[in-house]
């Protein structure tokens, strides 16, 4: 009985050996950590989009009774928010906390990477394909052409960014804008279950608001500034790199403004029908 039980145990430490020796050598190897990432990012939008379902039938009683169509956008809506939380932390912590891209180092800020920046972007690669399958899946239920360009220009720039090594600064700054998505998302939800004329719903309007002039305007002024005092090192990057770096920006900063003058719009129309 006794000689069973060593087996046994000799048994699973040579499983739980084999199991850490494969997740090291293969799966967060330096060569395999972006396919991990982005295989665990699609991963994650799919528990995501099932615990959103599984949470809103047990504690949500008119979510039963939403079309199929309000259904896949609420479920879709979960999924985007825990992406968004996940990556506006580590957005903030690499960019503001880490020493990654600190000028106190040597070389240049644009080149530099690490396996958490790039295992990071992976998984928001991970959620861009799925949220953009989904967008043309049930096109134009889950937004218009306006979100398929937001998508297409992010996958672009995040995947060359991860795979190049180059400018990624840049592109966690961009990213660090998900995080008005939970207080969008919040909104359609209020909205859905008919919570419009809420208290909540003005609260959530006014710091949606805020949330948006800080991240998706002022932090991309910051952008430019940032790239102006280090012209010297962005000029060192790959041509293509640099077209990302100057022109995705520009993009995304024109289309932050014309969604937040629509923000601003429904802001005092809200206003005005409270007075």
């Amino acid at each position: 009985m006794m000689d069973l039980s060593m087996t046994s145990v000799l048994a699973a430490k040579a499983y739980k050996y084999k199991a850490e020796s494969l997740v090291k050598e293969y799966l967060l190897a330096d060569s395999y950590v972006s396919y991990t990432a982005v295989l665990g990012g699609i991963l994650m939008c799919k528990m995501a989009y099932d615990i959103t379902s599984i949470i809103s039938l047990l504690y949500y009683k008119g979510y039963g009774s939403l079309t199929k169509t309000q259904k896949l956008e609420w479920n879709n809506r979960g999924m985007s928010t825990i992406h968004a939380i996940f990556i506006t932390v580590m957005s903030v912590y690499l960019v503001f906390f880490s020493n990654l891209f600190s000028d106190q180092l040597d070389g240049p800020v644009t080149f530099r990477s690490s396996n958490l920046s790039i295992f990071t972007l992976g998984v928001s690669v991970g959620y861009f394909i799925t949220d953009l399958a989904m967008i043309l899946w049930a096109y134009p239920s889950l937004g218009g052409m306006e979100y398929v360009l937001h998508h297409m220009l992010s996958l672009i720039s995040v995947v060359f960014a991860m795979y190049s090594g180059e400018g990624q600064l840049y592109t966690y700054m961009c990213l660090i804008s998900e995080t008005t998505t939970p207080g969008i998302n919040l909104r359609w939800f209020l909205d859905t279950a008919g919570m419009k004329k809420s208290k909540a719903y003005l609260v959530n309007g006014v710091s949606m608001f805020v949330a948006w002039l800080v991240a998706r305007i002022i932090l991309f002024v910051y952008l430019f500034y940032h790239i102006y005092f280090h012209y010297d090192q962005v000029k060192q990057m790959h041509t293509f790199s640099c077209i990302l770096v100057f022109g995705v920006p520009t993009i995304l900063l024109v289309m932050n403004i014309m969604w937040f003058a629509k923000i601003l719009r429904g802001l005092k129309k809200t206003l005005a029908k409270r007075q």
